[in-house]
Formats: C-alpha cells, sequence, structure tokens
C-alpha cells in the first residue's frame, strides 16, 4: 500500500493489538507498512494480565508504541488486591498511557453482569487513582455504563470509548460526560449507517480514529486481518462523510489523541 505522504500530517491508531499471532509475527513488516500509510504511533491494549505485559514490553521495545493495561469484561472476575497491584505497577510504567480496555459487554455476555460491573467500577477506581483515562469495551450496554461511569466523571480522567458503537443521542450523552468517541475500521461498511451519522454529527475535537487490529478490517481490505496501516482508510471515510479534507481529520484526530494520553509537546502532536 502506498500513498503520497505530507510529511506534516500523520495518525494515531488509537486502539490495536499488536500482541495478537496475526500481528506479532510480522511487526517490522506492520512498522514499515504503517511509515508508508503515515500512521506514526500505535497504542497496544491489554486484555488481560498476559496481554497487558505483552503491551508493555512492545512500549519498551518499540518508540512507536505505547500501551494500556486492564482486563476485557469477557474476562471479568472480582479483582484481588493482588490484581490490582498488578495493574497498578503495570500503568506506573512510562509508556503506559490508560486503563483498559475495561467495560460491559451484554451482546457476547461471556461472563454475569453483575460480574461485568463489579470488575469495571473496581477498573474505574484504579484508573482514578492512577490519575490515567480509561479505554472502554461497550457493547450493547450503555445504559448501564452510564449509570456506573457517570459518579466518577469528576474524578476520572477523560477518558475512550473504544469503537463506539451508540446512536447519536448515546453519543451525546457520552460527548457530554467529556468522553472521546473513537472510530474503528466498520464506518467504512455500506450498513454502518447509524455509525456514520454520528461521525458526520460528532465534533471533530473529540474523535479518535483505531483499527482494533487484527479486527475491523475496514473496506477494502475486509475479509482479511487488520493493521494499524489501514486506520488511514478510516480517517478518509470520516473525511468524505464530513465533507472536509483528509488532511483535517488527521491532524485534529492526532490533536486529540495527544489530550486523550497525555503526550508532551515534543513532536508527536500535529500543530
Amino acid at each position: 500500500m502506498r500513498h503520497k505522504q505530507d510529511e506534516g500530517v500523520w495518525l494515531v491508531d488509537t486502539h490495536a493489538h499488536l500482541d495478537f499471532p496475526e500481528l506479532s509475527g510480522d511487526l517490522d513488516g506492520v512498522f514499515q507498512r504503517c511509515h508508508a500509510a503515515g500512521v506514526r504511533l500505535i497504542v497496544t491494549i491489554g486484555i488481560d494480565e498476559k496481554t497487558s505485559r505483552a503491551a508493555v514490553e512492545l512500549s519498551r521495545r518499540y518508540p512507536q508504541v505505547y500501551a494500556t493495561v486492564g482486563l476485557h469484561p469477557h474476562g471479568a472476575r472480582r479483582l484481588s488486591n493482588r490484581d490490582l497491584e498488578h495493574f497498578e505497577r503495570l500503568a506506573a510504567e512510562p509508556k503506559v498511557v490508560a486503563l483498559g480496555e475495561m467495560g460491559l459487554d451484554y451482546y457476547r455476555d461471556r461472563q454475569p453482569r453483575p460480574l461485568q460491573r463489579l470488575c469495571l467500577e473496581q477498573q474505574l477506581e484504579l484508573a482514578v487513582r492512577c490519575r490515567k483515562p480509561a479505554v472502554f469495551h461497550i457493547r450493547e450496554a450503555h445504559e448501564d455504563f452510564l449509570k456506573i461511569v457517570t459518579p466518577y466523571v469528576e474524578r476520572l480522567q477523560p477518558s475512550v470509548l473504544h469503537c463506539f458503537s451508540g446512536d447519536w443521542d448515546m453519543a451525546v450523552r457520552c460527548l457530554d460526560l467529556g468522553f472521546y468517541l473513537s472510530i474503528p475500521g466498520t464506518v467504512t461498511y455500506k450498513n454502518a449507517w447509524e455509525q456514520q451519522r454520528v461521525v458526520r454529527m460528532a465534533p471533530l475535537d473529540r474523535l479518535l480514529v483505531e483499527t482494533d487490529a487484527p479486527y475491523l478490517t475496514p473496506v477494502p481490505f475486509r475479509g482479511k486481518p487488520n493493521e494499524p496501516s489501514y486506520v488511514r482508510y478510516t480517517a478518509e471515510k470520516i473525511a468524505e462523510l464530513r465533507g472536509c479534507l483528509f488532511e483535517e481529520v488527521a491532524r485534529a484526530t492526532t490533536r486529540n489523541a495527544h489530550r486523550v494520553f497525555g503526550w508532551a509537546n515534543d513532536g508527536r502532536t500535529q500543530e
């Protein structure tokens, strides 16, 4: 994949799983394709203790990689003091930028809902204590999510709704709480009407772009494993939907990532 690249315009993939086997066996190739597509930084996501450790290790090895640590709702359990201490130690690593992905998944329902809610609350407390944003995985559970998260908002750093899947009314409620909406490759799908409506109507200064690689591959690569370089297709689709230039979307979403993840103004952001 080759693009004519303006050296002053680049992207951040705010949510990928670089340790997953579809990507981990060819990281050099993944990063080369990112460079060609203008994707400068990647946030790799922890979903349990093992993947959180792997995310931290990748952030240590590669300057363009940052990490999150946390427990996905598919693995939700009552976190022991030992679990919480482990995540807190990992969160203290210099390139860990958020807690998560945490949340509620009532679509797959792989864990009992009360346990999912408890696990989310425990991780919210940890995010507040660590003074880091949260990355939320919320699927068909937005009402319960809002009930749980609203009391934390004043203490919680501005946080991210990964792969935002709610309708516009829900988007407004989440935006009102100060959250950022992260848009994946599904926005390129023909039947993604509601997600496309959210992208058209939401303030550009509250949108992020992500791949969720190796999942949710955008058109024209749908059916193949996703990878961070493909986040460009998501940004291009957002520009098309909003009737603006790709460069405007790239600069805005990169600035937004800077704000959310607290990166110093040392060349990682675009002016």
